[in-house]
């Protein structure tokens, strides 16, 4: 990796996106620390320092603005309503004829497709915003009852003007992925909940340091988190390979075809996808506490969840948590890639699995080997996502260890395919041919 970075350094073409990519990425990280108009930037540094159980409510969203969120930031929502709204795209092409059909159209119906995610995403930054905001104001159900007001300014103007100025943040930094795609390496979007990712990582394992005192329980996490990395590298680059052979065919006075391919599938072929459904699911049981926390005449079923589902040391909130994996993996592998639109596509142009007949059986070859593959890939994203949990338990950090869930698989696949593009390009730039 490093190797490829020092080649890419020495290439004109490519240092200048390299160096355009880096500075876009400061600029996202610097706005990370700009309050958004009418907060209190100390009394939100006190609120911090206090309480902890707002880092557990809102975790996940906490994690991919880089902790811009809970110091309301302009940049405090971050790329999650990018995310989501994209989710929401891909879910919905499965559900809603007239995006199937975009989506079949090629480069101008995914134009069409993205234009849609981006109009999502600002009516979600809009309600996120508003939903963060009145938040604000009531700051004891964030950081704990030890908060005082935040708000610098209570007008009633204020809170319209910090959802605008996040709603805006959040279209910055819509734009900015889009630059870094465009003229920059790598994925924008990715890159930069890669940047979020990454910024917290000396913080958390400082903070595992600060409450053991010890440097050899340092050493020693930090050796398995690199152990941890090598493991997570190693399966998401595994993957199925099924050989297609397509037929030789005349076209015109052109002969196509008698070639030999293969149809790559990884064991992880979801990503990071059913990790968030997951963790934004058993989100739900948390903010209803927290909305119960002050009403002395709570129910029953509010006390039973704040004792069993919320605490992430609850044998229930694992058991919920690993079966919400392994549902949401083969879930979302159904909707994203489908055997009978792939069998069909191979017989339209001639080709087949040997073997296997074309259409039906090689559909259902596809499905069978698919649902084999996908059963250790849930089994492996479950277990990588224990890793923060066990951490919590044995070593009293916090729920965002960095060495596990999320923010591992993450910085390891943007990571591995930022590197990938690289490559690419540098072998298109020397290429050295047969003589040397």
């Amino acid at each position: 990796m490093l190797t490829a970075f020092v080649r890419a350094f020495r290439t004109p073409d490519l240092r200048k996106k390299l160096l355009f990519t880096i500075f876009v990425m400061a600029i996202f990280r610097l706005g990370s620390f700009v309050p958004t108009p009418g907060v209190s930037y100390v009394e939100v540094q006190k609120c911090q320092a206090a309480g902890q159980g707002s880092r557990q409510l809102l975790g996940l969203a906490d994690l991919f603005s880089g902790g811009a969120l809970l110091q309301l930031s302009i940049f405090a929502l971050g790329i999650m309503p990018y995310i989501t709204a994209s989710i929401i795209i891909q879910l919905l092409t499965v559900v809603i004829p007239r995006f199937e059909t975009l989506k079949q159209e090629g480069q101008s119906g995914q134009t069409k497709l993205t234009q849609y995610t981006r109009y999502l995403t600002i009516a979600l930054a809009i309600l996120q915003s508003s939903t963060f905001v009145t938040f604000a104001h009531n700051p004891q159900s964030l950081f704990g009852a030890s908060c005082t007001n935040i708000l610098a300014d209570t007008s009633w103007w204020t809170p319209v003007i910090m959802v605008l100025t996040m709603t805006a943040g959040t279209g910055l930094i819509m734009w900015m992925g889009e630059l870094i795609t465009e003229k920059g390496v790598g994925n924008g979007m990715s890159l930069l909940i890669f940047t979020s990712i990454a910024a917290r990582f000396p913080g958390s394992l400082w903070s595992i340091h600060q409450r053991d005192g010890r440097w050899d329980t340092f050493l020693l996490v930090i050796a398995v988190g690199l152990l941890i990395i090598a493991a997570v590298v190693f399966v998401e680059q595994c993957q199925r390979r099924i050989p297609v052979t397509y037929a030789k065919r005349m076209v015109g006075r052109r002969m196509y075809g008698g070639t030999t391919t293969y149809i790559p599938l990884k064991v992880n072929q979801a990503g990071v996808i059913p990790v968030i459904f997951a963790s934004s699911l058993l989100a739900i049981p948390g903010l209803i506490v927290q909305f119960q926390q002050s009403n002395p005449q709570r129910a029953e079923w509010i006390n039973w969840m704040a004792a069993n589902v919320v605490p992430q040391r609850s044998p229930i909130h694992v058991a919920t948590y690993t079966l919400l994996i392994i549902f949401f993996t083969f879930f979302y592998v159904s909707i994203s890639f489908n055997p009978d639109e792939v069998a069909d596509n191979m017989k339209r142009y001639g080709g087949f699995i040997p073997g296997y007949r074309a259409g039906r059986p090689t559909a259902e070859y596809l499905r069978y080997v698919l649902n084999r593959i996908t059963v250790p890939g849930a089994i492996y994203l479950a277990l990588i996502s224990l890793i923060p949990i066990v951490a919590f338990v044995m070593l009293n950090a916090d729920s965002n260890f960095p060495f596990g869930g999320t923010s591992l698989l993450i910085i390891v696949g943007v990571g591995l395919e930022t590197v990938k593009q690289i490559e690419s390009q540098l072998q298109q730039r020397h290429y050295e041919g047969f003589l040397r």
